[in-house]
C-alpha cells in the first residue's frame, strides 16, 4: 500500500472529528441565552443589565454568573431545571424576600453569592434545601435586619459565610456556633447592638477558632455609651455590668417575689390562728358538756 493510501483514512477521520467539533460547539452557542456568553458548562450573563432570568439556560450548566443586573426574582421552576448547578453569583442585584424555598431544586449548589441586593430577612426556608453549601455570601444588604436563629440549621456544610455590611443589630449564638464546619464568619461594618443579650455571642467570637475578617470594624454601634468599641473591649465591660448588676425588671421582679411569699406568710398564719380559735372553743365546749353530765350523774 502506498504512503499516500495509509494517510487518506487518517485524514478523512481528523476532517470528521474537526467536523464534530465544529457542531458541538456550535450547538453550544445556539443554546446559550441572548446576551450571555456560553464556555464548558459556565454561563456568564455579568452586566447585561438583564431584567429578569435568563431563559434557554442549558441544562448542563454547573456554573451560572447573573451579577451587576436588575434581576428581582429568581424563579424556582426555571432553577430546578439545573439540577448540576453548584456555583451562582447573583450579587449586584435587586433580589428581595421572596426566596423561600427557591433553590429547592438545585441541592448541588456549593457556591451562593446574593451580596448588594434587597434582602430584609434570612428564615429556615431561604437555604434548608442547599445541603451541600460552603460558600454562602450575603453581604451589603444594608436592609438585612434578622436572621432566623435556626435559618443555617440545614447547612452543615458552611465553611464561609458574609454576613458584613447589612443591618444586623444581634445575631443568636446557636445560629453560627451549631455550624460545624465553619472557618470563615464576616461580620464588620454592621450596627451590632451591644447589650447583655449579646453578650454571650461576643464570648463565643473570642473562645471559637472561626477567622473573623476585618476584625478591628467588627464594633459596637449602640447603646451610646459603647459607640465604636471593639467586642473584646465591649465584652469586658459587658460582663462586669450584666453578671453582677441588677436591672429595673430584676428589682421589680424581686419585690413582686417578696410581696408573695410575706402575702402566702400571711394568709398561712392567719388560716393557722383560725384553726386554733376553732380547735379551742371545740375543746371548751367539750369540757363543758362533760361538767354537766357529772352535775346531772
Amino acid at each position: 500500500m502506498s504512503p499516500s493510501g495509509g494517510r487518506r483514512p487518517l485524514s478523512l477521520l481528523l476532517l470528521l472529528l474537526l467536523l464534530l467539533l465544529g457542531t458541538g460547539q456550535a450547538a453550544g452557542s445556539a443554546h446559550c441565552p441572548s446576551g450571555c456568553s456560553c464556555g464548558y458548562l459556565e454561563v456568564n450573563c455579568t452586566g447585561r443589565q438583564l431584567q429578569e432570568f435568563p431563559a434557554a439556560i442549558p441544562l448542563d450548566t454547573r456554573q451560572l454568573i447573573l451579577a451587576a443586573n436588575n434581576v428581582s426574582y429568581l424563579p424556582a421552576v426555571e432553577l430546578s431545571f439545573l439540577a448540576d448547578l453548584v456555583y451562582l453569583d447573583c450579587q449586584k442585584n435587586l433580589l428581595g424576600d421572596d426566596l423561600d424555598f427557591t433553590f429547592i431544586g438545585v441541592a448541588k449548589l456549593v457556591y451562593l453569592d446574593l451580596s448588594f441586593n434587597n434582602l430584609t430577612q434570612v428564615t429556615f426556608g431561604t437555604f434548608s434545601q442547599l445541603l451541600s453549601l460552603v460558600v454562602l455570601k450575603i453581604s451589603d444588604n444594608p436592609n438585612l435586619v434578622a436572621i432566623e436563629k435556626d435559618a443555617f440549621a440545614n447547612n452543615t456544610w458552611l465553611r464561609h459565610l458574609d454576613v458584613s455590611r447589612t443591618g444586623l443589630t444581634f445575631l443568636d449564638t446557636s445560629t453560627v456556633r451549631d455550624l460545624p464546619n465553619l472557618r470563615f464568619l464576616g461580620l464588620s461594618d454592621n450596627p451590632w447592638h451591644c447589650n447583655c443579650s449579646f453578650l454571650d455571642f461576643i464570648t463565643w467570637m473570642a473562645d471559637s477558632n472561626v477567622h473573623f475578617p476585618d476584625a478591628d470594624n467588627i464594633t459596637c454601634y449602640t447603646p451610646e455609651a459603647f459607640r465604636a468599641w471593639k467586642l473584646p473591649a465591649a465584652e469586658v465591660q459587658l460582663h462586669s455590668s450584666c453578671l453582677t448588676q441588677l436591672h429595673k425588671q430584676d428589682y421589680i421582679f424581686l419585690c413582686f417575689v417578696g410581696f408573695c411569699i410575706f402575702f402566702a406568710g400571711t394568709v398561712v398564719a392567719w388560716l393557722a390562728g383560725v384553726c386554733a380559735v376553732i380547735y379551742q372553743v371545740h375543746t371548751s365546749k367539750g369540757e363543758e358538756d362533760e361538767e354537766e353530765e357529772d352535775v346531772v350523774a
